[in-house]
């Protein structure tokens, strides 16, 4: 495999940093190498593989590295420690504010696989559909999972098709819960910006309870609060007589946000060898956004000047409402170990606009429509059965395999009749009936993994997966992978895989009309399934799965029990990537055409395959243990990813698109597939306990992105930003106060070009990878038994 060059600066710097590494004094051979003998279960089915012994490159966070984070989101937390994981923060987005996407590896947020305790997590309901990374997507909400319920997180960077089926392109993320009666917490923490908003507080618990001899039932529970943030521009916009003139307006930063979650996990003895397990969880976020301000001239214009006599900001207030259950039997019998489960999620979107106006109602107008809503469920049968078997070799195979079937539901909900009829209600239109509908598919999947180590120093795995969908067909997945021991500080280990991703059913069904930004002005735009009739009119083919070929090849270093370094090339090509398409500026003759349909839109989209990509990057991580005798024990990490795409093909313009003028995948979307993420981080950390006392601290560094405008002359590259994270903790007994600052130097991204910046408005981007909040404080006090 040859990797594209790699730019010298960022990829330097992290040799640099790893020379300075070896450069510390050894660590004790005496130390626990605590972090190598981890026992993961991510991207395995064996149950005695560790860290050090993975085929495949995986990450370990820890319930301690988590809770030590500023942050109180699961996304956002992984992203501060995760050099591999983007995490965003849109604005002025629409239903993006409150589900925010979270991308590995620089790919689509949905082509990483969600897994809580090795079952499938059910999708979100929302469709991104605005001016952001992963555009077109409805990922897994990482964030309705609560931090007091994991025990760590795994990620497993590589493509995990064939042994998880659907999704799992970039890789897997899967959410540990803890588990058994014993210990508990309880805790609670504020954050804010030294701006004064942004204002934060959570408290939470997790409690372990004894069922019968040998069960156990776990409880965790987290309730909190954090205010919106601004840091919106004046709007030059407004003219001389605006009451408003020369004030903040707009609203761009982070939502006002409530959240709730429950989860519920357990295990029951039935006798012998049979268990009986499961977890139930529940969330609910309500979060309020804005959408732009409506000028005094606009609402006076429109009719609604007696009910809005200065102008407004329409609000959107959204309700997010999340569900998992998971039901099995576990046991042993004729030499085979079996698991039985029952899996179902569900999440529900509403939405309702506050603080607006339906123009063609004029004063008579209510000022709060709701706007309908989004649901996803998911239920998913799961037989899987595995047992060893001697070959002859040096150690037993272990063989694995199952079957599953999964059922998936989709639907829109039309919103009340006065959100949708004429213009809609201002801020975002409600779903219309047209755009509303149920819709359902199920698959059925069989898969078998062969692993073995098969001498000492020689291990290997062989996984193979074929699905059947309802509504486009079968894909089938496979993978080799296998690490070779070259001496005990050296190890070799690779992959080659072939992945898929099927269409979800929100991007074959989702539809709305909504107001949106599209080069600088507000414009009614659709977004038209593949089979209707608008997005046929304006060529749109069936869409088909993504099919993905994933090749890696690692190096794993061990110089002593507590140092280990590893480095891992990759390569990844998808094919026939799902993209939702470009704003489509329709003509006079293509409106009036969609008008015929009862689409009053200036601008459409819809859902594509026409484009396929190459992803090649770098991977190095480096731990080092460090035991100070009386002084203290530290730990020390270097972690750094790379990653560049490409594309490799793109499909022929259709023929209506071309006669007007239009492309389909224009040089904004092909940048947000591309460019539009960092295309390096360098997370380095250093960690410091002695007695109850610890202190860390980070430095982040973010590489460049670029986001591109319809007029290139307005395309704007983002520079390199560091950041630096510092905390101190205090762990006297069973008491833990621990207090930080993220982003301590108080660094921004680049301002927004005035050319893209909407009056002023829109001084920073929602691409930035660190979102554009400032220095933040928090500050933890938990306690434990």
């Amino acid at each position: 495999m040859t990797l594209a060059p790699l730019r010298s600066h960022p990829f330097s710097l992290s040799l640099l940093a790893l020379a300075a590494a070896a450069a510390l004094p050894a660590a004790a051979q005496s130390a626990d190498p605590v972090a190598l003998q981890q026992v993961v279960v991510t991207g395995t089915r064996r149950a005695d593989r560790t860290l050090a012994q993975s085929e495949s490159p995986v990450d370990v966070i820890s319930a301690a590295d988590l809770q030590r984070s500023g942050s109180t989101e699961l996304a956002a937390a992984l992203a501060q420690l995760l050099p591999s994981l983007n995490f965003p923060r849109p604005s002025l987005t629409d239903a993006s504010d409150a589900v925010r996407p979270a991308q590995l590896r620089g790919l689509s947020p949905d082509q990483a696989l969600v897994l809580v305790d090795g079952k499938r997590r059910h999708t979100g309901a929302v469709v991104n559909i605005n001016g952001t990374q992963g555009r077109g997507s409805a990922p897994t909400d990482l964030n309705a999972i609560p931090i007091s319920a994991i025990e760590r997180v795994e990620v497993l960077r590589d493509g995990a098709a064939a042994q998880y089926g659907s999704d799992a392109i970039a890789g897997v993320i899967n959410i540990v819960l803890r588990k058994g009666a014993k210990g508990g917490s309880l805790g609670a923490e504020a954050g804010g910006t030294d701006r004064g908003d942004g204002q934060r507080g959570q408290v939470g618990a997790s409690l372990g309870f004894a069922l019968g001899d040998g069960g156990w039932l776990r409880l965790a529970a987290e309730a909190g609060h954090q205010q919106r943030t601004n840091r919106a521009g004046v709007d030059t916009r407004d003219a001389a007589t605006e009451p408003h003139k020369g004030q903040v307006n707009n609203r761009l930063g982070d939502p006002d946000s409530t959240k709730k979650s429950l989860l519920l996990n357990g295990q029951l003895d039935l006798g012998g060898s049979l268990q009986a397990y499961g977890n139930v969880s529940v969330n609910q976020r309500d979060t309020t956004s804005a959408a732009f301000w409506r000028t005094q001239a606009t609402a006076v214009a429109n009719g609604v000047g007696t009910i809005h006599p200065e102008g407004f900001l329409p609000l959107e207030e959204t309700r997010t409402r999340d569900l998992g259950l998971v039901l099995g039997l576990r046991g042993q019998g004729g030499g085979w170990q079996w698991d039985l489960s029952l899996n179902h999620g569900e999440n529900r979107f509403d939405i309702d606009v506050a603080n607006t106006a339906n123009y063609s109602l004029g004063a008579a107008s209510p000022t709060r429509f709701q706007a309908g809503g989004l649901r996803n469920q998911q239920t998913l049968l799961n037989a899987d059965a595995s047992r060893e078997l001697d070959w002859g070799l040096a150690h037993p195979v272990v063989l694995t395999t199952g079957a599953e079937l999964r059922q998936e539901r989709y639907e829109v909900v039309a919103g009340e009749p006065s959100s949708y009829g004429g213009g809609g209600s201002s801020g975002f239109p409600g779903f219309r009936p047209g755009d509303a509908g149920r819709h359902s598919r199920h698959d059925v999947a069989v898969y078998a993994d062969l692993e073995s180590q098969l001498t000492a120093d020689l291990s290997a795995t062989a996984a193979l997966r074929a699905e059947d969908y309802s509504d486009f067909g079968r894909a089938t997945a496979a993978k080799l992978s296998g690490r070779y021991v070259v001496s005990p500080a050296v190890a070799l280990r690779g992959t080659l895989s072939t992945g898929f991703r099927a269409p979800s059913l929100a991007q074959q069904y989702f539809a709305t009309t909504s107001t949106n930004l599209v080069n600088g002005n507000l414009v009614e735009a659709g977004t038209f399934t593949v089979p209707s009739a608008a997005a046929q009119a304006l060529g749109a083919t069936p869409l088909r799965a993504e099919k993905s070929r994933n090749l890696s090849l690692g190096l794993q270093l061990t110089p002593t029990r507590n140092w280990q370094t590893t480095l891992d090339l990759y390569q990844i090509d998808i094919d026939h990537r799902i993209l939702l398409s470009g704003n489509l500026a329709l003509p006079a003759a293509l409106r009036a055409q969609l008008a015929a349909q009862g689409l009053l839109v200036s601008t459409g989209r819809y859902f594509t395959n026409a484009l396929d990509t190459r992803t090649r990057g770098a991977d190095l991580v480096s731990t080092l243990h460090q035991d100070w005798g009386a002084a203290g024990r530290s730990d020390f990490t270097l972690a750094y990813s790379y990653n560049h795409n490409t594309v490799r093909r793109l499909a022929d313009n259709p023929a209506v698109l071309t006669a007007n003028n239009l492309l389909l995948i224009d040089r904004v979307t092909l940048a947000r597939a591309t460019v539009s993420a960092p295309d390096a981080k360098l997370l380095l950390s250093a960690e410091h306990r002695r007695g109850a006392w610890s202190g860390r601290i980070a430095a982040t560094r973010y590489g460049s992105y670029e986001v591109r405008q319809a007029n290139a002359a307005n395309d704007q590259r983002f520079s390199p930003a560091w950041l630096a994270d510092v905390s101190v903790g205090w762990h006297p007994g069973p008491w833990s106060i621990d207090a930080g600052v993220d982003n301590i130097t108080n660094r921004y991204p680049d301002r927004v070009l005035p050319a893209n910046a909407v009056g002023g408005i829109l001084t920073y981007s929602s691409f930035s990878p660190f979102g554009f909040n400032g220095r933040q404080y928090f500050a933890k006090l938990g306690y434990r038994w």
